[in-house]
């Protein structure tokens, strides 16, 4: 089966996790990867044989010095043959190198490259050092969350994956499509922390019309609507409550039997509080079952192990080299996600 990116090429000179996940979803559709890694012992990540895995099977490994004399001459071959170029250096460093844009263009015009960074390549914050967390809590993300948000530590990394790895990919792709139609390469810069405001866009609405930032716990996306929150069991469990819509609430009214002039009232705190009393008179059990088969938003809250009969219901793979299951549709993505490189193999 032809894959919409066979015959693509992409130099990969970033680490950790942004643009490895970024290039996995290139190399999932059909390019060709090759993994740049620094000498002795290349991405950090391979630390973990689990999370390397996840992220760079099916590419290609050169192990190499960058600063070494000999450097350019080993990259100019793969450079004039490559289609993209992907790096994740705070920036000037490539410039240092001798790989910066107006280099690698004079060997490859129509490149397409890619930077991801933190915060930019200009202005006072662009060569601080940052992580997921930290871009979160420096762009508010964290603490619009609802509450107890900004002393929990989430597992989703949402500026990582969502402010670096989908804009670079979804730039890359669109700069392909670009140079199919005009011959033109270009330079692509994602910061992370530009990102992540389009998280919250119910937020960025608010903040227009009023000229104010919403409340934390005061937009109906963080718990502000007793439709639309966390209820505790009596079993000390979670309960999802997605009403947001008249239907799913009228339903779910009906079925924990909450009095009409309670759910048709605008009296928020009252109405959250009678319905938490009813959720926390029976277990999470007893709700599950109440609303099964019924056209309601809601959910108990799975832990990871009660979660994964679901994952793999849906065919989510959690095991083997391809438990980071990417989502592509099936005629888009290679049937073999590929081997795991060793350190400089191709």
């Amino acid at each position: 089966m032809t894959l919409p990116l066979d015959g693509i090429r992409v130099l990969d000179f970033s680490t950790l996790l942004p643009g490895p996940l970024a290039t996995l979803f290139l190399s999932e559709a059909g390019a060709e990867v090759t993994k740049i890694e620094r000498p002795p012992t290349g991405d950090p990540m391979r630390e973990s044989k689990t999370e390397f895995a996840a992220l760079n099977r099916g590419k290609g490994s050169l192990c190499l010095d960058l600063k070494a004399p000999d450097s350019m001459a080993r990259l100019r071959p793969l450079i004039q043959s490559a289609d993209i170029l992907v790096e994740q250096f705070r920036p000037g460093t490539m410039d240092r190198l001798g790989l910066g844009y107006d280099a690698v263009r004079a060997i490859r015009p129509d490149v397409i490259y890619c930077s991801i960074n933190g915060y930019g390549s200009d202005g006072p914050m662009a060569q601080r050092a940052g992580h997921d967390l930290t871009f979160a809590a420096e762009t508010g993300l964290m603490a619009l969350t609802g509450k107890g948000a900004t002393t929990t530590m989430p597992w989703a990394l949402t500026a990582d994956v969502g402010g670096g790895t989908y804009p670079a990919l979804v730039n890359i792709l669109l700069a392909l499509l670009r140079r199919a139609r005009t011959g033109d390469g270009m330079r692509i810069e994602i910061a992370m922390a530009d990102g992540l405001p389009v998280f919250a866009p119910y937020a960025l609405a608010e903040r227009q019309e009023t000229g104010k930032w919403p409340a934390v716990d005061g937009h109906l996306a963080t718990g502000g609507s007793p439709r639309y929150r966390l209820y505790t069991t009596a079993d000390g469990r979670q309960l999802a409550v997605a009403c947001a819509e008249p239907k799913f609430w009228a339903n779910f009214c009906r079925l924990i039997d909450l009095p009409a002039d309670l759910a048709a009232s605008g009296d928020a705190p009252r109405v959250a509080a009678a319905v938490a009393g009813r959720i926390a008179a029976q277990d999470a059990a007893s709700w599950e079952n109440c609303f099964s088969g019924e056209d309601v938003c809601c959910a108990i809250v799975r832990t990871p192990v009660e979660a994964e009969p679901f994952l793999a219901a849906r065919g989510v793979p959690l095991d083997g080299p391809g438990m980071l299951s990417l989502p592509l549709a099936r005629d888009l993505r290679r049937a073999d996600p590929g081997d795991v490189p060793e350190l400089n193999e191709s």
